[in-house]
Formats: C-alpha cells, sequence, structure tokens
C-alpha cells in the first residue's frame, strides 16, 4: 500500500484580463447602423405619411398636396396627438382624411361632399385655410 502520495497543486493558466467597457456605447459597423437606424424612426416620428391607398384617393378625385398642405397635416396630426388621439378625421376644405395618429399616416382620402358615414375614429379636426 502507498501512503505516502503527494499531491502536486494543480496551476491554473491565466485568465484573460476582463475588459471593462461602457454598454452604452457601441462601435464598428453596428454603431453607424444603430445610429442610421435611429435617424429613421426620428425622421418617421415627426413627418406625416400618405399611404398608397390615399395617394391613389387623392390621385382619383384630383387632389394634390403640396409642402405647405403638408405642413398643416403634421400640426393637426401633432395637435390629435397631444390630444391622446387614435384615429381621426382630418377635414381640410373639401378633403376628407382617416390618418392613424399614432403611425402618423393618411389611411385614406376622399371628398368631403361625399362622406357619408365615418367609423372607427376617435376624433375629428378641421384644418382651416384655403389650398
Amino acid at each position: 500500500m502507498i501512503n505516502n502520495i503527494h499531491r502536486s497543486p494543480q496551476i491554473r493558466p491565466a485568465e484573460p484580463p476582463v475588459r471593462k467597457t461602457d454598454p452604452r456605447q457601441v462601435g464598428g459597423p453596428f454603431q453607424s447602423f444603430l445610429q442610421e437606424a435611429l435617424k429613421e424612426t426620428d425622421t418617421k416620428s415627426t413627418s406625416v405619411t400618405i399611404s398608397n391607398h390615399a395617394q391613389k384617393r387623392l390621385e382619383q378625385h384630383g387632389f394634390t398636396l403640396n409642402d405647405e398642405d403638408m405642413n398643416r397635416l403634421e400640426e393637426a396630426v401633432n395637435t390629435l396627438e397631444a390630444k391622446g388621439s387614435e384615429q381621426s378625421l382630418i377635414l381640410y376644405d373639401d378633403l376628407a382624411l382617416i390618418a392613424s395618429i399614432k403611425n402618423k399616416t393618411v389611411i385614406t382620402a376622399l371628398k368631403s361632399t361625399e362622406m357619408t358615414d365615418v367609423t372607427n375614429i376617435d376624433s375629428a379636426i378641421q384644418i382651416n385655410g384655403k389650398r
């Protein structure tokens, strides 16, 4: 029987140094991707867009919206958003628009004289001014 067995202490390999980085900082290609995505989000959140369906309806009725019209729509949408609206009717001269305020998107458009029933809205606003 062997009683005198000595174990040699185990030597652990040195652990790599822990790299301390700020988790809020991102570098390399991902940083530029992230910055571009944030710019796009900021741009989208401040401007009103016209859906394809609404654009076709505008063209069908002979309406065109210039920069001034879009600025007025944007002001109306911002007003409605501040009041907590989600789906709204926007009356602009002889034009009636249904808009998703949350998405800042005009969903459909028609002549206000052709408007009979409007459902699934929680608010309405009239924009004054001639186009």
